[in-house]
């Protein structure tokens, strides 16, 4: 027969078992926060370069970037400020191909994937 104390480990489990989960889906969400945060200053650190003259829209680099990755499908961009670089990110044939363009001419700087 089991002991007096195994009876109230089982009552415990699911209790402990919830808190616990509960709290990791909390800390994945303020995860997200950070993270869309951080797209957020991404982004308006591009927009203010843009309207200060000093980096081209982003809809004109991709005018120049898109059509020199033929049959790829377009999945869409990233941009560091630290740099000045967009990398535009395709799929073609299963393989991501990544192409980073300065944010200041639109040119071409490097390309990785096939």
């Amino acid at each position: 027969m089991a002991g007096p104390y195994a009876m109230r480990m089982k009552m415990l489990a699911k209790p402990v078992l919830c808190a616990c989960l509960a709290g990791l889906s909390l800390v994945g969400s303020a995860d997200a926060r950070v993270l869309s945060i951080g797209q957020d200053s991404n982004q308006e650190a591009a927009n203010q370069r843009r309207q200060r003259g000093q980096n081209l829209p982003v809809r004109e680099i991709e005018r120049r970037v898109i059509p020199r990755v033929p049959g790829a499908q377009y999945l869409g961009f990233d941009y560091d400020p630290g740099t000045d670089i967009y990398t535009l990110k395709f799929l073609r044939n299963g393989s991501v191909i990544w192409v980073d363009a300065d944010g200041r001419t639109g040119n071409i700087i490097r390309r990785t994937g096939n």
